[in-house]
């Protein structure tokens, strides 16, 4: 009889694992194509180091050393039977990860000062609950690199800038980065709700794949648009000049308060790792982006 906590301490594991040494196919096939495009010569040659970094990490070993503030992304069937599992073999795993990976311990306390060492600790991993129908669980992992993060933002905006005001913002900050946050990026946009709804909202956008596009064709428009306008900035890989900036702009929204108009601003690097997989009530495991194993 399988072990439902090791099942899902496994499978946890092995997402960790295959997420920091293996991009999604999207997000190379992505990076492929900027090359591709790409006629400049010191942007053609930093697509180059990046596709020989993706080669070099597909061996197993992680294609950044800074391998981010560890996330889970859990959609829990109402009927799953093990939910007092997931917790505990979620931490388990990460700090198994982070010893055999390995993985750079990046969990800072920002009060007293000093790292867990193990990826871990107060909040950490972060883990966000959606409980959806059926009897399966569905785990995304996300590891986030700081770089990134240090570029992401909120805006609180006046109602009566509307989408003009949003779509300024979300190229103003691009144009304010440049390249510190290791481009081609993509960049997730969360508008309206509250503060706190429009940044969770930016941060999942990171998650769609990049051929994925937003099924209202007015949300659509917007990523398009955006997606043009930062690319024509010619920031370029690594903020050195180039046709890629962003491999994709991802939208969403929520209903929002009649005086305010949020908007998060969420800015992911190209090693843009995510990885999911699919665990069934009798603990049957399918691996959805990487369904290889990274040796």
């Amino acid at each position: 009889m399988k072990d439902p906590s090791q099942v899902i301490h496994d499978t946890a594991y092995r997402l960790l694992k295959e997420s920091t040494a293996k991009l999604p196919k999207d997000v190379e096939d992505a990076i492929k194509k900027a090359y591709d495009r790409e006629t400049e010569s010191t942007a053609k040659t930093q697509m180059e180091a990046i596709l020989t970094n993706i080669e070099i990490a597909s061996t197993g070993i992680p294609m950044c050393q800074d391998t981010g503030i560890i996330s889970f992304y859990t959609k829990v069937g109402e009927r799953f039977p093990f939910l007092g599992e997931i917790r505990d073999a979620l931490l388990k795993a990460t700090r198994k990860a982070t010893e055999q990976t390995p993985l750079r311990p990046n969990a800072v306390n920002p009060i007293v000062g000093g790292n867990s060492g193990d990826n871990t600790g107060r909040f950490i991993p972060w883990i966000n609950w959606e409980v959806v129908p059926g009897d399966s669980l569905e785990i995304t992992v996300f590891p986030k690199g700081g770089g990134s993060e240090n570029v992401s933002i909120v805006g609180m905006l006046k109602p009566g800038v509307g989408l003009t005001g949003v779509k300024k913002l979300v190229v103003d900050n691009a144009m304010s980065y440049m390249g510190k946050a290791c481009s081609p990026n993509i960049i997730g946009v969360g508008i309206g709700g509250g503060i706190d709804i429009a940044i969770k909202i930016a941060k999942q956008q990171l998650l769609r794949p990049l051929e994925d596009r937003h099924p209202e064709p007015e949300v659509a428009q917007i990523e398009e648009e955006l997606m043009k306008a930062i690319n024509a900035t010619g920031i370029g890989p690594m903020g050195l000049g180039g046709k890629t900036t962003v491999l994709g702009v991802k939208v969403d929204y929520a209903m929002r308060h009649p005086a305010s108009l949020p908007v998060g601003v969420a800015v992911q690097c190209w090693a843009a790792r995510r990885s999911t997989a699919v665990i069934s009530s009798n603990l049957d495991v399918t691996y959805v982006t990487h369904p290889s194993e990274v040796a």
